[in-house]
């Protein structure tokens, strides 16, 4: 006998089947949002992290997966969760971006759903009725997921690593208040392991993926003060106790750890900054305030962003009026610090999203010597911002269906930025054009644009872009080596971008890498004769500026780079032994098995075999180099000792380079002489 009408179709569940079908449409809508921008380019530091997935061959066994896993050298940890995840979408460099992007898109929308059902059931914890806390929980998640900002950290690959800690915040926030509702229920063992499973797997978990995932303890902790211990308190004796020491072990301790740790590298950090960039310390804390009050604007006032990926024009704070902006957004922060923690009784929603806020951003926008301002650096601290929004919304009260509307006009408004944000973020060339326009001071964006405009055919325009850019930042590496790939396209090298690149390249702070890879070129360029003014000895004046740069100098990593470049350039002018002489002092500077073997490979490849081995004898002269003491790199050191790979590898090219010499000094038959 079936039931009756009224029960299949009971209120109850039409409101469950209504909130699924709202929840479905806004994960479709937010994916329609950003489709537009899944046929974009990689861009920026993309191409100095995907290329590792194919470093020592593609990834097909479990050798080179071991490898791969232990080769990051971001963080302590080296990412090594974030690298897996690349790994969804190819085995083997080079490889195309859109599925790299499209595996993005859907962790984002993983990560609307899940913030979804942490806010419904916060809500719920909060003693809101079922109806007003999904209601709350569909706006507030709706509007971080559709939020255009959040494009920037999307649809740039290497960002994962941003958004997968996310993703773990997340599964530790519902897993903790899963463990609470366990103890409430009585169920003291569960509940414990809940929360040890929760914290503990979600915090490592999350910083395997980056480490700002460390910040899971601290953000629980703000969750659980400001919303779950006043709204939902133990019932029983044993389950406060147990939940006391919970608080206590796996959120406090923890976060008070994190803390100690951020002061304690503080004196490290103010010594080693000055050859890292370009400000000290209290200009960093001080530029912070700026940056967060930026990002403020646009995530609450929906403020343009118009730095776009390229962030280097924004100039760093000198003084608590230099520029004006910086002390009225410290004392901005301050004030809203102060506000949410007297009104956390009054207002506790709000209050948590203003603090959760700031605190997920402590560790990127405080002292670490991180570049100053990045969008992505807002993916998680973001995510509870627009809850209090959603409760406003969707409190009982007069008129719920215009306040509804009102959130649905909000959602949609964000969806339709999203959409155009991703549209740009779609076509790289429209992309760099606009961020170029954007950001004139900018010597990234400059650079990006010219480089785009060559690809299309333009290099007078990109030439004409770069000419002007130099005047504004004669320090700058990039704009100099790109004039001068621009002028070939179609003509001679000035003297004026010579003259610049030398100045740069005795003057740079930063750029070594991009130095470093340019000179090659330059080399390769000179030696074929392919621009005019850019000869042998041209490229020897820019090795010789290169090793002037006291910046530089210090440096054995730069010091090794120039060396090399010299013996690069002697195997243009067809000098072997002056190459292989350049060679064994660069290996000298920074002995290591991957130089030697790189340097004698090259030997080699233009047909110097004798010397390739004589590379390889002379790096066996050298001590051996030190092994790192901590984190992943020591981790990766051990993972090649235990897979012989250097062994191997200098094994097989030996014997390759002995083959190749005993073919080159064999004597020429009669009939090759015919």
């Amino acid at each position: 006998m079936s039931a009756p009408i009224s029960s299949r179709h009971s209120p109850a569940r039409l409101q469950r089947l209504s909130t699924l079908l709202a929840l479905v449409a806004l994960l479709a809508a937010a994916w329609l949002a950003y489709r537009p921008g899944l046929s974009g380019d990689f861009l920026f530091d993309d191409f100095g992290n995907l290329p590792d997935i194919g470093a020592t061959g593609p990834i097909h066994r479990a050798d080179t997966l071991a490898r791969y896993l232990t080769s990051g050298t971001a963080d302590p940890t080296g990412r090594p969760l974030t690298l897996a995840s690349f790994l969804i979408d190819t085995r083997e460099w080079p490889a195309p971006p859109y599925p790299f992007k499209r595996t993005n898109v859907l962790i984002h929308l993983l990560n609307g759903l899940l913030l979804y059902l942490a806010l419904a059931r916060l809500g719920r914890e909060f003693k809101l009725a079922v109806t007003p806390a999904r209601v709350a929980a569909l706006i507030g998640a709706g509007a971080w997921l559709l939020h255009p900002l959040l494009v920037s950290t999307t649809l740039y690959v290497v960002q994962r690593e941003a958004m997968l800690p996310a993703t773990f915040t997340l599964l530790g926030l519902l897993g903790w208040m899963q463990a609470r509702s366990a103890l409430q229920q009585g169920h003291i063992k569960r509940g414990t392991l809940g929360m040890l499973l929760a914290i503990g797997g979600g915090t490592l978990l999350a910083t395997l993926a980056k480490g700002n995932g460390a910040l899971l303890p601290l953000l629980v902790l703000l969750v659980e003060w400001l919303v779950l211990a006043p709204a939902q308190p133990m019932p029983s004796e044993p389950a406060r106790r147990r939940l006391k020491l919970g608080v206590a072990v796996l959120l406090a301790l923890p976060s008070a750890a994190l803390l100690a740790w951020m002061i304690a590298g503080i004196p490290g950090y103010i010594h080693g900054t000055p050859l890292l960039r370009s400000w000290t310390m209290g200009q960093r804390l001080l530029s912070e305030a700026r940056a967060l009050g930026d990002y403020l604007g646009m995530l609450v006032l929906l403020k343009d962003s118009t730095l776009g990926l390229f962030t280097d024009a924004f100039a760093p704070s000198t003084g608590w009026l230099q520029p004006w902006t910086t002390l009225p957004c410290i004392l901005l922060i301050a004030a809203l610090i102060v506000f949410a923690i007297a009104t956390r009784r009054r207002w506790p929603a709000l209050s948590l999203a203003i603090l959760f806020y700031f605190a997920g951003h402590l560790l990127e926008s405080t002292w670490l010597p991180l570049e100053l301002y990045y969008e992505h650096r807002n993916y998680l601290p973001a995510l509870l911002l627009f809850w209090p929004l959603g409760v406003a919304l969707g409190m009982p009260g007069p008129l719920p269906w215009l306040r509804r509307c009102a959130g649905m006009a909000i959602l949609l408004a964000l969806a339709t930025l999203t959409y155009q944000r991703a549209g740009i973020w779609g076509d790289g060339y429209l992309q760099a054009q606009i961020w170029a326009a954007f950001n004139p001071a900018s010597a990234r964006a400059q650079a990006a644009a010219a480089q785009y405009q060559m690809e299309h055919d333009k290099p007078h325009l990109a030439a004409a872009r770069l000419t002007m850019a130099m005047a504004t930042h004669p320090d700058d590496l990039q704009i100099p080596v790109n004039l001068i790939g621009a002028q070939c396209r179609f003509g001679p090298a000035s003297p004026a971008a010579l003259d610049g690149l030398r100045r740069a390249l005795s003057t740079a702070k930063n750029g070594g890498t991009l130095g470093f890879d340019w000179l090659n070129t330059a080399i390769d360029m000179a030696a074929s004769h392919s621009c005019e003014g850019l000869d042998l000895d041209a490229a020897q004046s820019f090795i010789d500026a290169g090793r002037r740069n006291p910046n530089w100098s210090v440096i054995p990593g730069r010091r090794q780079d120039m060396q090399h470049l010299q013996g690069m350039l002697e195997l243009a002018r067809q000098d072997p032994d002056a190459a292989l002489q350049a060679f064994n002092h660069a290996l000298a500077e920074e002995p290591g098995p991957a130089t030697a073997l790189e340097q004698a490979a090259t030997l080699g490849a233009h047909g110097y075999a004798r010397q390739g081995l004589a590379h390889l004898d002379y790096w066996q002269t050298l001590p051996a180099p030190s092994q790192p003491s901590r984190g992943m790199p020591k981790l990766h050191a051990w993972v090649l000792a235990h897979q012989h790979y250097w062994e191997h590898e200098m094994a097989h090219l030996r014997a390759t380079l002995a083959a190749d010499a005993a073919t080159q000094a064999r004597p020429p038959s009669p009939s090759s002489r015919d």
